[in-house]
């Protein structure tokens, strides 16, 4: 089993160090990696300006590539470049946070995961929701056997972004397919005044509360101690709407 790991806090993150032991028992691990933190930067990729990559050594051994450029950068650089052979399995992860609702859409982890299956590659967007000291071993140790039974339902296009309750007793209480929680309450910016006066503005502070506890969804099941399972699909057309939209004709514009 060959694996491409990647994330977007950084090739020195510690919750990817525990993703790394981890998935050692699964099969041959390569790490490719942001250089620094690239949390929030979505699918960005680069193409201005030259992609540089560094070899990154752990206790005198090689442990992976760092790479100067974004989550998706990681993926594409993995599977065309760096992998001994095409990964079977893409893992990005284990981001340091919860990757649920609309920040889905923000995600460097999810993206990671989104240019994976842009490959047909069955990939997996695994996260710890941070509301307390975390436990990354434990959710690195439990994403295995997780990520091996959705491989085979894996679809073409499709992949899996899975959230990790914090460690509390009794947590996690069980594990549910749930959707995208899409329904926010809120979205504020916090505006603080620096020691010279200046106006700086902080945003996305609260991504989990800033949005409504609908039923079935990753938002309400996750803070319920369950470890959440949502298929995703890179394709965002509105298909059902597009076939009723296909019986009407639209009138060229002069």
């Amino acid at each position: 089993m060959q694996i491409l790991l990647a994330n977007d806090d950084g090739i020195h993150a510690p919750s990817l160090h525990a993703m790394h032991a981890a998935l050692q028992e699964w099969g041959d691990v390569t790490v490719v990696a942001p250089a620094i933190e690239q949390s929030g930067v979505g699918h960005s990729i680069t193409y201005l300006h030259p992609l540089v990559a560094h070899k990154e050594f752990k206790n005198g051994e090689f442990f992976g590539w760092k790479v100067e450029g974004s989550p998706a950068d990681c993926v594409k650089l993995g599977v065309l470049e760096f992998c001994p052979s095409k990964p079977d399995v893409i893992v990005s992860g284990l981001n340091t946070g919860a990757n649920i609702g609309i920040n889905v859409l923000y995600s460097g982890t999810v993206a990671a995961a989104i240019e994976g299956a842009f490959f047909g590659i069955p990939s997996f967007a695994l996260s710890q929701w941070m509301d307390g000291p975390p436990d990354f071993a434990a959710s690195a140790r439990r994403a295995i056997p997780l990520c091996q039974q959705l491989l085979p339902k894996t679809r073409p296009g499709q992949l899996w972004n899975i959230n990790f309750p914090p460690p509390r007793p009794g947590w996690p209480t069980g594990v549910e397919y749930v959707t995208m929680g899409v329904r926010r309450v809120a979205e504020e910016v916090e505006k603080r005044i620096d020691p010279r006066g200046r106006a700086y503005y902080w945003s996305g502070l609260n991504p989990i509360r800033s949005h409504l506890l609908d039923e079935g969804t990753d938002i309400k099941e996750l803070q319920e101690g369950k470890i959440t399972v949502t298929p995703l699909h890179f394709d965002l057309t509105e298909k059902a709407f597009l076939n009723e939209l296909r019986s009407e004709k639209l009138s060229l514009p002069e």
